[in-house]
């Protein structure tokens, strides 16, 4: 920490040697006119309008809409997006389960997840999966794509991107400090620095989040990074960010059993009290941005991260039988499966994870056909590396013990893309073109026995060294039409991919299993309608048809199968989104805002085609059934008031209809709580807000969970999860 903190230090001192004044040519401008452009890649785009050149639906939050929910967590903001379902895990947000049009949600594993346009999951390919996750507290903004535009990202071109956008480095000497504090030890402390001195521009930021019983959780989390910018001359800009984070969290695998949950006084209970989850993140990169001439441009990012997560976790039975047992008992031993004998030993996972990765993009403005054209094309390296070992402890409170896996994966991927827009006339557009996907990787497997109280313990002897490589093409696109000054049409088709996820090619009891690549043709067909500024609206219609979607299964759905996610075959999604805003303040002329928002989502998700499961010496055909996780409707409704007086309110709600938990649709609950149907819950969160006139600081206080409501989350990955109770926060924040 302290070396990483005099880098930061001595790069920002290095660059503003030469004490030069304040360069008079200033860099583009976003939205945000206090603070520089960063070189660094755009989804959609910061400003205003941009979003009407996207052939997709999608969605820019704002700086300025996030403070309005006075988040606590990532998931709050999220909801406010059509189509995007997102379940707590623990309720501070540390794990994102991320799922988009019926999408599963769990880990974020279909969604490509950015920060200021670098990948942050653990391996971008082998394994996507979000256990480290980007604090709300520190961004700027969120953008979210649905569109035909994921093209030209990727690899995962499925359910959408989702990218967080940081601070920018301010034109002039700027701090900003954000303090929010709730009961039980609940407190977030984030705060800036930044400046421009000479053709330098530099942003420090530092976050600290902790909490005590934030529901069954505890966790502290340091977040410290720095953004630089380096006008080097008149047609070229050097972007650099850094990045460390470390978090420790009580986070743990077992949930509830049903007849816990039932019996209303042991939701927050930690019944592994000495599981606990350390994760430390390294990340760097840096972009470099060239104008070659007034219509060419070549952007140039390589970027490096290392993520490490080494969770112990207790290890417990549902059979009464078993051995080394501490004497410690959950749930009501008088039913099967109901209730969970706690282990003396522990299974320890340690992870650690290395990506790299250099990607060079080209814009070009050119003339074809006689008519405007805007091509994009670009290619990335990426090599990542996962080395995880499984370590069995001696006790239910080691983090050390005996190895019983070793794996080391390791990756080299190559994509390349291109895409032509034809600006046809001033109101339409029409885009096209293709990504290719290349990735080689190997794997390297250690299991066999291993002891532990003197007793052998075989896990199927596996050695395996084996490679396989995975190539696609992926061809995608799009229209956008004006049909008038207020309403634009847009129409996209792509295909969607995800590479293979090496990690689960081999079960718990050392058998191969090949998964292959997730394959899908993705529609869209929509609106968006702006009316000055007072009214806005967008209406989108999709269809998701997947010919293989991998399916979470085990310790992630309930399932019995031994392996953890399997080939779930043909699935079909499709819907409608709908969505608006309205200022009637606006309307009526007053100098009062007064808001009304709505997004709804309708949607169908199931196995449309024969998919047979062997259940208890039967097999069921789970054709026609709904996928796991999926909920046909979601709405969020929110009313607000900003008066000119400085005080504002919110009142916002959520509504999730029901989802069932594994492949079958079972309905009713397991005794171990993995399986079951999730009603359907409406959760109501209100703020208020007050910036002090002629000041730039302001108080706010929110509520969570008004009605405090009760309502069971996920029932992933081993039992359930509750909803936190009504949560009162305070916060203050002063810009100077």
């Amino acid at each position: 920490m302290k070396h990483f903190f005099t880098l930061i230090t001595g790069l920002v001192i290095s660059f503003n040697v030469s004490g030069q004044k304040k360069n008079s040519e200033k860099p583009l401008k976003l939205s945000d006119s206090s603070s520089i452009a960063m070189p660094q890649v755009i989804i959609i785009g910061k400003r205003d309008g941009m979003i009407n050149k996207v052939p997709g639906s999608g969605n820019i939050l704002n700086q300025k809409e996030i403070k309005l929910f006075s988040p606590v967590s990532l998931n709050e903001v999220l909801r406010k997006v059509s189509g995007v379902n997102v379940v707590d895990e623990e309720g501070a947000g540390l794990r994102v389960n991320i799922g988009i049009r019926g999408l599963d949600p769990d880990r974020s594993r279909n969604i490509l997840m950015l920060e200021d346009g670098v990948p942050i999951a653990l391996g971008p390919y082998g394994e996507p999966e979000m256990y480290f996750t980007p604090s709300i507290d520190k961004m700027a903004g969120i953008e979210i794509l649905k569109g035909s535009g994921q093209i030209l990202h990727g690899p995962q071109t499925i359910g959408g991107i989702v990218n967080f956008f940081t601070a920018d480095p301010p034109f002039r000497q700027t701090t900003r400090i954000k303090l929010m504090g709730a009961k039980n030890g609940y407190f977030s402390g984030f705060g800036t620095y930044g400046n421009t001195i000479g053709k330098t521009g530099f942003i420090i930021s530092y976050l600290h989040k902790r909490a005590d019983e934030l529901g069954p959780t505890r966790f502290r989390l340091n977040d410290l990074s720095a953004k630089i910018k380096i006008s080097l001359d008149s047609n070229s800009s050097l972007g650099i960010k850094l990045g460390y984070y470390e978090e420790e969290s009580n986070s743990t695998y077992l949930g509830l059993t049903q007849t816990m949950f039932d019996k209303g006084d042991q939701d927050f209970i930690r019944m592994s009290a000495s599981d606990k989850l350390p994760i430390k993140r390294y990340s760097v990169s840096a972009t470099h941005q060239l104008q070659i001439n007034q219509n060419i441009s070549l952007k140039t990012t390589a970027f490096a991260y290392t993520t490490s997560r080494n969770w112990q976790r207790q290890d417990f039975s549902f059979n009464s039988a078993a051995a080394n047992q501490t004497g410690i008992i959950w749930g009501d031993p008088g039913i099967s499966n109901g209730a969970v004998y706690m282990i003396n030993s522990t299974g320890n996972r340690n992870r650690q994870f290395v990506v790299a990765g250099l990607e060079p993009r080209l814009s070009i403005k050119h003339r074809l056909l006689n008519i405007d054209n805007e091509l994009e094309t670009g290619a990335r390296f990426l090599y990542e590396k996962a080395d995880e070992q499984f370590i069995i402890g001696k006790d239910a409170s080691s983090s050390e013990g005996t190895m019983r896996d070793k794996e080391l994966r390791t990756g080299n991927a190559f994509s390349a893309y291109i895409q032509n827009k034809f600006n046809i006339t001033s109101k339409l557009s029409v885009s096209g073109g293709m990504r290719i996907e290349n990735f080689d990787y190997e794997r390297q497997i250690l299991r066999g026995r291993y002891r532990i109280n003197n007793v052998n313990n075989v896990i199927r002897d596996t050695s395996i060294i084996a490679s396989d490589n995975t190539f696609a093409i992926i061809p995608g696109a799009g229209l956008t039409f004006a049909a008038s000054d207020n309403i634009n049409l847009f129409a996209g088709v792509h295909k969607g991919f995800a590479p293979p996820r090496i990690k689960d090619a081999i079960t718990s009891n050392g058998v191969p299993y090949n998964l292959d690549a997730e394959l899908s043709t993705n529609y869209e067909l929509g609106t968006r309608m702006h009316f000055g500024n007072f009214a806005s609206a967008e209406l989108t219609g999709f269809i998701l048809n997947f010919q293989n979607q991998i399916i979470p299964v085990s310790n992630s759905s309930g399932n019995l199968n031994s392996t953890g996610v399997v080939n779930g075959g043909q699935t079909l999604h499709k819907g409608i989104e709908a969505a608006f805003k309205i200022d009637l303040g606006e309307i009526s002329g007053s100098r009062h805002s007064f808001t009304v928002e709505s997004n709804i989502t309708l949607q169908k998700s199931e196995y449309n085609n024969d998919r047979f499961i062997p259940v208890k010496g039967q097999t069921v055909n789970v054709k026609n059934n709904q996928l796991p996780y999926s909920a046909k409707l979601m709405v969020w409704n929110a009313i607000g008031m900003d008066l000119q007086n400085g005080f504002g309110f919110r009142v916002s709600g959520n509504y999730i209809s029901a989802q069932f938990t594994d492949e079958l649709n079972t309905e009713l609950a397991s005794a171990n709580g993995r399986t079951g149907k999730i009603d359907s819950r409406f959760v109501v969160d209100a703020n208020a807000f007050y910036n002090i006139p002629k000041t730039k600081a302001a108080f706010n206080v929110a509520v969570k969970n008004l009605t405090n409501q009760r309502y069971i989350t996920t029932r992933r990955p081993e039992g359930i999860r509750v909803s936190l109770p009504r949560m009162l926060t305070a916060g203050f924040e002063v810009n100077f």
